[in-house]
Order: structure tokens, then sequence, then C-alpha cells
């Protein structure tokens, strides 16, 4: 964990005692509760009714009940054990063209009569600053419906002695192996979330998410030079099944992937011997490389340079006072602006199981799906919700509207956004074979972007120079520069379907106020040529 998501994470955490749309705590044994779905929709046409009869034209309510889970441990302790729970509504109208939100922890008939009125009434005052009327994407109603995240077994079914067994377990076996600290946790979500709207929709929706995370670090006592290696784990939208062992890549150099199972007591032991390895690992050479990047590292890549520019409401300058604009503009794409090699093609999907962004409807009812957002290098297509669809020609929304609870008023948000895999047989080892002077990368580090997203400089956990098609050793101190359209041209080479794997972020931040989100981004391990690499330990003097 870097020091973003340690912020966003323990932020919502501690914040979880004093934030409605974070909760209270709770006992474990509540995180099992459900509301009834008979008793939601009674509640929801109480809301859509009382706004209908005050003004609104549109109005949609939904009914959340956020449950969150978090354990902390170091080494030998535990540090944190929290469990919240946050139940309300949330209601969204529109009135003389103006959108109008309230939301309500009052459960009551009177309760959300009284909050979707409130809804009417703020969007009537906002409506004397409108200067043009909201226009919603059309959507066609689909009734009475529910969708839930595939998962073998609840999260929050788990006792909380069995985590915490694992958890210390993991922190035991790396010190075992050389580990002289090691912090580990395991975060757990489920929303039940219930969304009806005006257009004929009720919609009940059961999404779990799981992450297991550590970090690791080795002490050289006699210089006190220390190195870390994070868990190469990736948050994923399933049960406890992820953490119960399965299938694992083999890579080179005696490295391990996890593809839909993560073995966490495997990694930790792999990181500690790692972490003691990069003690006595020279320090890189600056100038120009051959990258071959893993999907645990090009995943963040990704997110930032790909994701962020391409949600349309950045693009509009919407969030250009609190995080920055894109360098992606609208004439880019009626000019078929060419944003990386021809074998680059970047989409967004919100339907592949797993993933942290799956769901059947987005925030506004909308069915998800996937489309292209680059094809074949060409930028074709954003992010774009249903206010927004109609500014790019589209005929309907692409279902990435998100609200991080029923508190908080649905936006647009980044939806999955992967890269295709390669079309040929093509394995890691084979792609290094091909390499005179590279450095194989794998693992998430720290990062820096411009409010553009154009120019950009990513590190990682591991790195292993490469020389005539070998890997000769781990090397330190590394970091890519980059443009973003000059790096996906400079794409050269991408494994195949077998090598593709998921990696995510839990915390997503963006809007003010700000709220977060869950993504994950799809990759094989892939080929840039002729990169930039700066001596991070020079950098900093």
């Amino acid at each position: 964990m870097d020091r973003r998501d340690f912020l966003a994470a323990s932020g919502a955490s501690l914040g979880g005692l004093m934030i409605p749309g974070f909760g209270r705590a709770v006992a474990a044994e509540a995180l099992l509760e459900t509301m009834d779905p008979a008793r939601k929709k009674v509640l929801a046409d109480i809301a859509l009714g009382a706004a209908t009869a005050a003004g609104a034209s549109y109005c949609d309510v939904r009914i959340g009940r956020y449950l969150r889970q978090s354990i902390t441990t170091r080494e030998k302790r535990v540090q944190n054990v929290l469990n919240s729970e946050s139940t309300g509504a949330g209601i969204r109208v529109i009135v003389n063209g103006t959108w109008g939100f309230a939301a309500s922890s009052d459960l009551s008939n009177d309760g959300i009569a009284r909050a979707a009125r409130q809804a009417v009434a703020i969007a009537k005052a906002n409506s004397v600053a409108q200067t043009e009327p909201v226009r919603l994407a059309p959507v066609k109603g689909v009734g009475q419906v529910s969708w839930a995240t595939p998962i073998g077994r609840n999260a929050m079914a788990v006792p909380v002695k069995d985590k915490v067994e694992l958890l210390l377990g993991v922190n035991a076996a790396a010190m075992a192996a050389g580990a002289n600290f090691i912090n580990s946790q395991l975060f757990i979500v489920n929303e039940q979330k219930y969304f009806a709207s005006t257009d004929g929709s009720y919609i009940d929706q059961d999404v779990h998410r799981i992450w297991p995370n550590f970090n690791v670090t080795a002490i050289d006592k006699a210089s006190g030079k220390f190195r870390s290696r994070n868990a190469l784990s990736s948050p994923m939208g399933m049960g406890y099944e992820y953490l119960e062992g399965g299938r694992s890549i083999a890579l080179p150099n005696g490295l391990t992937a996890y593809k839909d199972r993560y073995d966490m007591l495997e990694d930790a032991v792999q990181a500690a011997k790692h972490a003691v390895m990069k003690l006595k690992a020279p320090s890189v050479k600056p100038g120009k490389y051959d990258l071959v990047l893993d999907p645990s590292n090009l995943f963040l890549t990704i997110h930032e340079n790909v994701g962020h520019p391409l949600e349309l409401d950045r693009v509009l300058g919407y969030e250009a006072n609190f995080a920055g604009t894109s360098f992606a503009t609208l004439d880019k794409r009626e000019q078929g602006f060419r944003y990386g090699s021809d074998i680059v093609t970047l989409f967004a999907d919100k339907t592949v199981p797993g993933t942290l962004g799956a769901v059947g409807f987005d925030d506004e009812g909308v069915r998800t799906k996937r489309w292209d957002l680059v094809k074949d290098g060409i930028l074709v297509n954003y992010q774009a919700i249903r206010d927004q669809a109609h500014i790019i020609g589209e005929a309907e929304s692409q279902g990435c509207c998100y609200a991080q609870s029923w508190a908080d008023v649905q936006f647009q948000r980044m939806a999955n956004v992967s890269l295709s895999p390669g079309k040929n047989p093509l394995k890691p080892a084979d792609m290094i074979k091909n390499v005179e002077k590279g450095i194989y990368i794998l693992g998430r580090g720290s990062f820096s972007i411009d409010q553009q997203r154009y120019n950009a400089q990513f590190g990682g956990q591991l790195f292993y120079e490469i020389e005539n098609g070998k890997i000769t050793g781990m090397i330190e101190d590394v970091a890519y520069q980059i443009r973003t359209p000059e790096f996906w041209n400079a794409c050269t080479a991408i494994c195949d379907e077998s090598d593709f794997r998921h990696g995510g972020s839990f915390f997503d931040g963006k809007g003010q106020p700000s709220q977060v989100s869950a993504v994950s981004h799809g990759a094989a391990t892939t080929r840039f040529d002729g990169i930039n690499i700066i001596n991070t330990a020079r950098s900093l003097g």
C-alpha cells in the first residue's frame, strides 16, 4: 500500500465513525443482515410519488446498506478490527431541467417522503442559475430485477478469528523468510443497493469486493539501509474464495503471478526474500531501455494515463478545479488522434465477473456493457453517463455512473479500463528473449502525473535488468518517464490471453466533495521500446 492508498483507506476506516456515508461501528454479526426487498420497494414508491407530486419530471432513488470490514496487523499484533454499517436513501430529481439531490438515514415512510420533497426544493432553487436544461439519454425501465456478485463464499461470514489467523500467519512466514517488519491488511466491502426510478426500474444488487494486502521490510543493520516490497495481490470483486488457493502463473526468473485466486502466504514469503535481495541490488544506470511491464505494474499506468484522461467530465473541464483536465480533448477524437500503436486497443467494461467495477446496472439504472476507447491505436470514445451522452453523439449512457454511498450524489466514474491482450501466442519469457537492453518491472510503485495526464513518471516494486534476451539480475531505484501518446505508440508487443490479469484500485478518489470508487484494469505483459529511465536515488540527491 503506498501513501495515497493508505491515506484513503485509513480515512475511510477512521472517518467511518463520523461520516454519514461510511456509517457507524457494528458487531461482526450485523454484517450478515439484509433489508427486505418488499420494504425497499414500498419506500422507493413513496419517494417517487412524493417527488413527482412536488413537481419533479424525473426521479431516482437509491436505498443502500453499505458494509465494510477492515483488519490490520503488524508482526505478531492485531492493530485494528473495524466493522461499519451505513443505511439510508439518496434521492435525485429533475425539476425545470435542473438537478436536485437530498439524502436521509430516516427510512420511515415520512422520512423518505420528506427527503424527496427536499430534493425537489433544492432543484427549484438551483434552477434559478440554470442556463441549459439537463438532457438525459433514454433508458428503458427493466421492472423488478436483481443482480449479485458471483461469489463462492461470503467474506463477511468468515469468522474474524480465521481472518486474523491468516494475517498473523502471513506475518510469521514473512519474518521467518528474512523480513524485519511486516504489516498486513484485509479490506472487505458489501454494497446492498436498491435503485428505482420513474423510468420504471426496480433493481436490487448485492456487490462484494475484497482486498488482501501487506508491506514487507528488510533492514541491513550494519548500514541502516532498508528495502520494502508490497503484496502483488489484486483487489477483486469476489468473495473469500479469492484467498483459498487456486491457479498461479509461472513468470520468468522464478516469479509467480496470481490469476483469479491469491496465495497470500506464498507471496509474503517471496516478498521477504525479494526485500532482502533488494538490499544488495545495484542501482540502475539512467538511459533508454525497452520495458517489459507486468500487468501488476501496467494497471496503474492504464488507470492514470488512459482511464482518467478519457473520463468525459474531466475532458469537459468539470474536474479542472480539483484534479485537472485532459489532453485528450473532443477535437482529437474528431481528428482520429493516434493514441497508441496499431496493436493497442483499450476498452472499458463493467461486466467482467471478478473485477472491482462489475455490476449489473450502474447507479442510474443503466445496464452495464463493454465499449472501445482506443481501437487499433486510434482514439474513438470516452466514458459518459446519461446527461453527458448527447455531448459526444451517443444515443445512450455507457453505464459508468456511481456514488460511494447512499448519502452521496452519483456522478461519472471510471469504468474498468483494460488493454486488449495480443492476438498471437506470446508468453512473458518469449517476450524477454527478444529484448537486447531492457528492464522487466513488476508491481505498483509511486507515481507522478501532470494536470492533463500527459507527462508522467512511474516506479514499481521489482526491477530486473535484461541483456541480450536474458535477465541478468535485480536492480533498484528505477522509474520510467513518459508522455502518454508517445508511450502507447512505443508499444511493440503484447502477450496473449493466457497472461491477461487484472489489477486495480480499491480507493480511487475523485470529485468535490471527494468520493472513492473501486476499479479494475486488465492487461497482459506488454513491451514498450526506447523509454527513458531515471535513477530515483540520484534524483533525490
